[in-house]
């Protein structure tokens, strides 16, 4: 990998940690040589906190570029350890769906581009069971030479087949993360929830889209999460954050929403107390 300083606005658990990694500001003491810099700008959000980065590295720097998917880079190949910590890799991009809420196949393509496989353990691929059967199989042989437990980070449920359910059986899973965006997709989740029955609800986790609809209230988005304990997966909330820099302000009421279904061990006892005890 070519040597080059990255920054990010904020450290997050997958920040990559070597030592040409940096967070915010240039340091006074120790700074490394004149490299070439990139800031990573990955949300929307963070756009003003990078730009003002991007000024202040320059003011050191000779080759410094502003990029991420923020600014609609395509990341159209992978390096491990590069702008993702090391162990996270992706194996391919785009996603076939067009989901109005989501940017994956608006900056990547509706075209699923497979990319050479590399070793990791996390794969965070927008939509690995998109691929063709051959490329998420050799995933999956890749897989089996790790020495930490698959977490699979992009499991869209309306894709899952038996087929894949053979390929999970040949390898320790630790977490597989699906999605439920919307009423319509609760039958893809059911399908799921049969599929993986030999699998604990920690294991199957389900990220649940609050706040997108104009309808939505906390009452009717708690209903969908409390639906998805049910079908014997980990509910965690995704609170609706638009391509906007300012924040959407929480209410109250969508704040103890939030609060309660992104703690696993609140949420099981709340979980129990509202279902059917399951």
């Amino acid at each position: 990998m070519d040597k080059y300083i990255r920054v990010f606005p904020r450290k997050t658990k997958w920040t990559p940690d070597d030592d040409l990694v940096f967070i915010g500001e240039p340091p006074i003491i120790g700074a490394p040589p004149d490299l070439p810099v990139f800031v990573s700008c990955t949300f929307t959000w963070d756009m003003l906190e990078c730009e003002r980065l991007y000024r202040s590295w320059a003011y050191k720097y000779s080759k410094v570029k502003l990029g991420g998917p923020a600014l609609g880079d395509v990341g159209d190949s992978f390096t491990p350890g590069r702008f993702i910590k090391k162990g996270v890799v992706f194996t391919s991009r785009g996603c076939p769906k067009d989901c109005p809420w989501c940017f994956a196949w608006k900056r990547e393509g509706q075209i699923v581009k497979e990319l050479p496989i590399t070793d990791g353990h996390i794969i965070q691929d927008n939509n690995l069971l998109a691929c063709s059967m051959d490329h998420v199989s050799n995933v999956f042989k890749m897989l089996q030479r790790q020495k930490h437990a698959a977490v699979f980070m992009g499991m869209d449920a309306e894709f899952l087949t038996q087929n894949h359910i053979y390929l999970m059986e040949k390898i320790k899973i630790y977490r597989m993360f699906f999605s439920y965006d919307h009423m319509g997709s609760v039958y893809h989740i059911e399908k799921a929830g049969e599929l993986l029955s030999n699998y604990n609800r920690n294991q199957k986790r389900c990220y649940v889209l609050v706040n997108y609809y104009p309808n939505d209230t906390p009452a009717k988005a708690e209903k969908r999460l409390l639906k998805i304990w049910e079908l014997g997966f980990m509910p965690f909330s995704m609170f609706y954050r638009d391509d906007n820099i300012k924040i959407k302000p929480k209410t109250k009421d969508w704040q103890e929403l939030t609060r309660i279904f992104s703690r696993p061990a609140i949420m099981r006892g709340y979980c129990k107390k509202h279902t059917r005890g399951l």
